[in-house]
């Protein structure tokens, strides 16, 4: 629910925080032909963060609730704002009433809910097939590119329906990885889960490439040249209102969220709501692809204002990034400071995930060996210990219905061996 509210909730607070402020300084600085419409897009473009480099430097296993809170935020708030500025594409909003913001919201609502239906389906007919496909066992070059190209299935799916292809990747995500995952072998679980990481470390250093070389392209520039001084000013007045949009809903939101927790383990700090703020401040490669798609075609333009709110996008994304992004790591060795290992280098690899895998024992040499691995005892616990009632129902569910027919371990200890290597799975 405190994912959700950031997530969802949060991005909406902060899109009418940015939009409101873009509509009253904007409008009076005649910065080109800029109506309501483009105020608003304004305002889903900088609600999307960019979240990366505060989850480089926490550690999962040692703030289990920071690092939650801040990855299922970020993910979420991506997913909201495309949907958002879809939705604000399909609409002329220069006459607004009431109608017209009704039909907005039943359009936000059709793509979220249409998007998440279409990526647990997506997800949930790669793990029947995986798991009832006999061609693909045993075999990890089919497994791998049968998990791959299903992944690939959904978002291409929600393109061609004109649906939010982040957010049916998103949610096909989560369902391979809690069914298809396990029905495939050994061999396949670790050659897949290197395959993604090495994939998205390639698509990430792309897009900061293509950023960096994108700020160098002259003819944006040119057309924005004649006020150097409007742009700076332009670009200063996004970055206070990115500052003040993700204040307006982060501790209003914590503040609510914390009410309905009984323990004061569950409560977040006031140091993790900083940690929180400060890590949704950086904009990134979803805030560039939302502003080339509404100020430019084919990747120019040659309006002036257009030109200006491009330029001040991409100096916003590279501010944010390096200099927010370099003041990460001491902030949050100042905020928490009990936490000597939350700063790491890298994210953290769980050794219990990989040494089942790679081990050649067998037997109850292997369940004792499985067995004195040291697992971390605070965020791996909510797999076998669910904590509130709809946890407890869905796991009922999920074990009685679901796994038969889609395969899976459920939330139960990892246990070695793939399930196609037992018999009567």
């Amino acid at each position: 629910m405190t994912i959700t509210l950031f997530g969802a909730v949060g991005t909406m607070i902060s899109f009418f925080t940015i939009s409101l402020g873009a509509i009253s300084i904007f409008s009076r600085m005649n910065i080109g032909t800029l109506d309501v419409g483009d105020f608003l897009a304004i305002g889903a473009i900088f609600s999307a963060t960019d979240s990366v480099c505060t989850l480089q430097v926490l550690n999962q296993d040692e703030t289990p609730l920071l690092y939650s809170l801040v990855f299922g935020e970020g993910v979420v708030n991506d997913a909201t704002s495309v949907v958002l500025f879809n939705a604000l594409q399909n609409f002329d909003l220069n006459q607004i009433d009431v109608a017209v913001v009704l039909k907005f919201l039943g359009n936000f609502c059709y793509l979220f809910l249409s998007s998440t239906f279409l990526g647990v389906f997506a997800g949930l007919l790669s793990a029947y097939i995986i798991k009832k496909l006999y061609i693909g066992r045993h075999s990890t070059d089919r497994e791998v590119a049968l998990m791959m190209l299903m992944a690939y299935l959904s978002y291409m799916l929600a393109e061609l329906l004109d649906l939010s292809g982040i957010l049916t990747v998103f949610f096909c995500g989560i369902v391979m990885s809690h069914y298809t995952w396990h029905n495939v072998t050994e061999s396949s679980r670790v050659t897949t889960k290197h395959a993604f990481a090495t994939l998205s470390f390639i698509a990430e250093t792309s897009l900061f490439l293509y950023v960096g070389m994108d700020a160098l392209d002259i003819e944006k520039w040119e057309f924005a040249s004649d006020s150097p001084g409007k742009s700076i000013c332009i670009s200063s007045i996004l970055l206070g209102l990115v500052l003040v949009g993700r204040a307006a809903f982060v501790f209003p939101l914590s503040f609510l969220s914390n009410l309905t927790k009984k323990t004061p383990l569950e409560k977040i700090t006031w140091r993790q709501q900083i940690v929180i703020w400060w890590a949704g401040l950086m904009r990134g490669a979803v805030s560039i692809a939302l502003a080339y798609n509404k100020f430019t075609r084919s990747g120019h333009t040659q309006l002036h204002g257009n030109a200006i709110m491009i330029t001040s996008t991409i100096t916003v994304v590279l501010f944010s990034t390096m200099v927010f992004g370099m003041m990460t790591k001491p902030l949050i060795q100042f905020l928490l400071p009990a936490s000597s290992n939350t700063v790491a280098s890298e994210p953290s690899s769980p050794k219990s995930l990989h040494s089942p895998l790679l081990t050649s024992m067998q037997g109850s040499d292997l369940e004792n060996a499985t067995a004195s691995i040291v697992r971390p005892s605070s965020l791996r616990m909510l797999l076998s210990k669910p904590t509130h009632t709809v946890h407890y129902y869905w796991r009922k569910f999920d074990d009685a219905l679901m796994r038969p027919v889609f395969g899976g371990r459920g939330f139960v200890p990892f246990s070695p061996g793939s399930p196609t290597e037992h018999s009567g799975r």
